[in-house]
């Protein structure tokens, strides 16, 4: 197999077709298709039992799929055992093996495949050093904190030159710090290698700090597949507006209708045009998303806005840097906004009224 350190290396695309995956009665994926380009960051982003870790499983070979094809730059590889797969798969258990020592968990598939010596010390030495471990070759993993541990177990995979390497949940086990720390060195060394990466997890904002495109997953289907800011700006459906990001979420009637854009009436509020995606007749009711950070607020009246409404501030929470206001209309409806500590107002205190307002531009309208 080309390595990594070869000039011959290229990342590989990955295409899922139809796949699909059931135990039992319970059908965990259901016929998702997907194309990953060669090089790419692409995390699957879903809550817990959704089928993301399913999926990376029957890419690694490790589950059987019960339809559906994988191809590796176009050659399928569903009848490949595991170990025969140009892909391979960090978890988050890090699978050390505890009485060998971090040289000697890299070299391990190296010696496996009977690299010579002189081979095998030149890339664990280069992989240690791109991870940031050097001078840690003869400690033991008990030796090491989790978030080095992490890192073995990634020069563990990439010194074997994968096409593609899967991360299930790798920094699951870390602190926030710690968690942070590798985000920026697993998005370093993604880049440095130019390898495909497939990355798993529940967390959005780690999805979104690293990864070029995200695939968003509920209840086995794949609902959208885009870059982290169409995901947040334009989510595809309610459920993607509701599990990236906090957001508000407003019934709104739909006036007039044209390609990608809504007149709608939003009752006690205001009326504009805002844009969305799918299809909603005249005279029906339409779910608008609105962010927090784009809610302004005011201890009087507010100019330039296309929505505006007044109500009572119910609550107001320090967030350091930022400052998150519940306000509650006088319908009951509560709309928060979220807007830089500095620039609270000083009459906005709880129980006192104020004023919120914002672009329909700042909207989005979801149909499904």
């Amino acid at each position: 197999m080309t390595t990594i350190a070869d000039p011959g290396y290229s990342p590989a695309s990955l295409r899922l077709e139809n796949l699909a995956c059931s135990f039992g009665d319970h059908h965990v994926v259901k016929g998702i298709n997907l194309d990953i380009k060669g090089g790419e960051f692409f995390s699957l982003l879903g809550p817990s039992g959704c089928g993301k870790t399913t999926t990376l499983r029957m890419i690694a070979g490790l589950e059987q799929s019960d339809a559906g094809r994988i191809l590796v730059d176009d050659k399928e590889i569903q009848g490949v055992p595991p170990h025969k797969r140009p892909v391979h798969t960090v978890f988050q258990n890090y699978a050390l093996f505890p009485h060998l020592t971090v040289f000697e968990n890299v070299a391990f598939g190296l010696r496996e495949r009977k690299e010579s010596k002189q081979v095998v010390a030149e890339k664990v030495s280069r992989f240690l050093d791109l991870v940031e471990l050097s001078g840690k070759e003869n400690h033991r993993p008990r030796q090491l904190s989790g978030g080095m541990q992490q890192r073995v177990a990634l020069a563990r995979s990439l010194v074997l030159g994968p096409r593609v390497l899967l991360l299930d949940e790798p920094l699951g086990a870390l602190d926030l710090r710690m968690r942070r720390q590798m985000q920026v060195l697993l998005k370093s060394v993604q880049h440095e290698l130019g390898i495909t990466f497939v990355y798993v997890t529940h967390d959005q904002e780690e999805a979104f700090a690293m990864s070029d495109r995200v695939g968003l997953m509920q209840n086995g289907d794949l609902v959208q597949v885009a870059t982290p800011a169409e995901v947040y700006h334009q989510p595809a459906t309610r459920f993607a507006a509701g599990f990236v990001g906090a957001s508000n979420s407003l019934d709104g009637t739909v006036t007039g209708t044209g390609p990608g854009w809504f007149d709608v009436t939003v009752p006690g509020v205001g009326e504009g045009r805002v844009d969305g995606a799918g299809e909603v007749p005249a005279d029906k009711n339409i779910t608008l998303i609105l962010r927090p950070e784009v809610v302004g607020l005011q201890a009087g009246g507010a100019e330039g806005a296309d929505f505006s409404v007044e109500g009572i501030a119910r609550d107001i929470a320090f967030l350091g840097a930022r400052t998150s206001v519940r306000v509650e209309l006088a319908d009951g409806r509560v709309i928060t906004a979220d807007l830089a500590s500095r620039t609270l107002p000083a009459s906005v205190v709880v129980g006192a009224p104020c004023r919120l307002s914002w672009r329909s531009a700042d909207m989005w309208a979801v149909t499904r």
